[in-house]
């Protein structure tokens, strides 16, 4: 496209007006012979990137063409370009920096929408095909696997109209998978947080990227121990400290609120859901020597 002429508003938006450059524009789209028959003019305004900080309002004045194929079944159309294909009301570059901004910059769609004046499914979109592109390149060799959950929005049931029972139909938990000691950052994220999925998500890569991690980071949580014992036998599970420390201090002031026959040797309690023991309940943990430590038992 070439700039024809430049309009400055009272508001300060330059609106710019676009006459057609590009001789294959005139091609048809469905069988690719150059018309020759103008049938009429043609007005669109896709919307671009901003200059600046100021909006650029696109006029682009095109051509409507005749398709003088006898066989082709499109009888007319308009000029189209790689940037602003037919139908498009915003530019492929507009398209592609919206998904950019999600991808790369860390920006979360409301804000990347805001800032572009895009729609909410526009910019997903525009994210999804930005990150399928990351998502088709093969896996770097990681040496520390790093597998941690996230909660996302709530549980979602259906009805089995065979049986009558309430099933899942989406998890409120989601597990990501990400580079611990690397700069690839995250590498995967599944829905659910069961043993099962985590296995599934690492059947699906290559047996040597998988023979190549040595250690995997997680909480205290038995089901990703588990999966990690089955998935990956070779690998050493490491519990990140944070979660160390945290029962451990949940464990002293229990004690130390308790009688002592309350604490009896490491007693452990029942277990919720997630799999790790219940927040009042004293588990062994390798701290240093304290006065409450050796009431629970935890030395």
């Amino acid at each position: 496209l070439a700039v024809a002429t430049v309009e400055r508003l009272e508001d300060g938006t330059r609106r710019v007006h676009l006459a057609t450059a590009d001789h294959g524009a005139r091609a048809c789209p469905v069988c690719g012979v150059f018309a020759t028959r103008v049938k009429g003019p043609a007005v669109t305004r896709p919307r671009d990137l901003p200059w600046g900080e100021r909006v650029l309002q696109l006029v682009w004045h095109k051509r409507r063409w005749y398709c003088t194929e006898p066989l082709c079944p499109r009888k007319s159309f308009t000029e189209q370009v790689s940037q602003v294909p037919t139908g498009a009301r915003i530019t492929t570059r507009l398209r592609e920096a919206a998904g950019r901004r999600v991808r790369d910059a860390g920006s979360t769609v409301v804000q990347a929408a805001r800032d572009l004046r895009l729609s909410w499914p526009t910019v997903m979109d525009a994210f999804r095909t930005a990150g399928q592109q990351v998502t088709a390149v093969a896996l770097e060799p990681v040496t520390v696997l790093g597998i941690d959950e996230t909660r996302r929005g709530r549980a979602q049931w259906r009805q089995n109209p065979d049986t009558g029972r309430w099933e899942p139909v989406v998890d409120r938990w989601h597990t990501g998978f990400v580079d611990a000691f690397g700069v690839q950052g995250l590498l995967g994220q599944i829905e659910g947080r069961a043993t099962s999925d985590v296995l599934a998500w690492l059947a699906g890569t290559d047996l040597q990227w998988r023979k190549q991690i040595h250690y995997v980071a997680i909480d205290m949580s038995a089901g990703y121990r588990a999966a990690i014992r089955t998935g990956l036998p070779h690998a050493t599970v490491v519990v990140d400290h944070f979660h160390v420390v945290q029962l451990a201090n949940r464990c002293s002031t229990s004690c130390a609120a308790a009688p002592p026959p309350a604490c009896a040797a490491g007693a452990a309690g029942p277990p919720i859901p997630s799999g790790r023991p219940a927040a009042g309940s004293c588990a062994t943990a390798k701290t240093s020597q304290t006065p409450s430590s050796a009431r629970c038992g935890t030395h």
